[in-house]
């Protein structure tokens, strides 16, 4: 059975996602399905519970920008002047990974990263430490904005919603590779003109 806790029961959602278990919570897109980034073996849980391919990489978001160090390496210099203007926010940036990263959230050598512009999100993963997170839908479902959505796709799927109320954005975080010498929108999504004007003034 899947359980609605509440945002004063952060450290209890916490403890679920420590003790290896999904748990959803709210963004500042949409409400992410989430478990510890470098925990390979539960990773996978997510792909059985939203029905996701497996070849799809899982993207990690982080509560602060020290905790890049975590996950990449070699980060170009155009990345970390999209992360200043950018982050926190709905911009997910594909980098060098560290090894670190298990072949379950990402079978290549790239990760996608970003930090989410919602306070009870990062306070979670402030507990943790960087989760892998993807939608909280089944694959060919609507991108939740509410935790009675998730709840509606996945009960009984996954452990645990955190209720954080209505996302603010609704829609899914541009993605942008910056592992080539000019930066390719993999995914057009929010933000993506604010993005694109400032890699035209950028580049």
């Amino acid at each position: 059975m899947t359980q609605v806790l509440l945002p004063d029961q952060l450290s209890l959602a916490a403890q679920l996602l420590l003790d290896r278990k999904l748990v959803a919570f709210p963004t500042d897109t949409v409400y992410g399905l989430g478990t510890l980034a470098f925990d390979g073996p539960t990773a996978l849980k997510l792909y059985v519970a939203k029905e996701r391919p497996p070849e799809k990489a899982i993207p990690i978001l982080i509560a602060d920008s020290a905790d890049l160090d975590r996950i990449a390496i070699d980060v170009p210099p155009i990345a970390y002047r999209l992360m200043e203007r950018f982050w926190p926010g709905a911009l997910t940036l594909v980098v060098p990974k560290l090894p670190n990263v298990p072949m379950e959230v990402s079978a290549s050598e790239t990760v996608a990263v970003r930090i989410p512009d919602h306070d009870l999100a990062r306070a979670l993963m402030r507990l943790t430490g960087p989760l892998a997170v993807t939608s909280a839908n089944r694959s060919t479902g609507p991108n939740p904005r509410t935790a009675q959505e998730v709840l509606a796709q996945l009960a009984g799927r996954i452990e645990a919603i955190l209720d954080g109320g209505v996302t603010p954005g609704g829609i899914p975080s541009t993605v942008l590779d910056c592992t080539r010498a000019e930066p390719r929108m993999l995914r057009e999504g929010a933000l993506a003109d604010q993005i694109a004007a400032f890699l035209r003034e950028t580049l």
